[in-house]
């Protein structure tokens, strides 16, 4: 429940985050309105808009970062968990015997690789 949350939490902040930063004006778009271009007015005002941009973008990149990380451990632990489950062998203690040897077990139907 909580990894399927942090999902949908991930992908909301990673689409506004990508909008965020698609909507800021790149350093040289002030030239263009000091040749007349226009685009001086800014819905935030002339010059409040890299305040409120700025700010927004580092914390909605932190909190992507804190969701990264977190959802990597969570899936990290996961697969841990899956791997112990996956060599379990109930009948693995009682067959080995008691003295361990080198020499591996015959077959007892007498069959082998080399031709008589």
């Amino acid at each position: 429940m909580l990894y399927e949350l942090l999902i949908v939490i991930y992908l909301i902040v990673a689409l506004i985050l990508i909008g965020f930063i698609l909507i800021q004006q790149g350093k040289g778009a002030d030239m263009g309105a000091s040749f007349g271009a226009g685009s001086s007015a800014t819905i935030f005002g002339s010059s409040g808009s890299g305040n409120f941009m700025s700010k927004t973008t580092a914390i909605l990149a932190t909190g992507f970062f804190v969701i990264s990380l977190f959802l990597g451990n969570l899936t990290a632990q996961a697969t841990k968990k899956g791997d112990e489950w996956n060599n379990l062998n109930p009948g693995a203690e009682q067959t080995q015997s008691l003295e361990p040897s080198d020499v591996p077990a015959s077959d007892d139907n007498n069959e082998s690789d080399v031709p008589n």
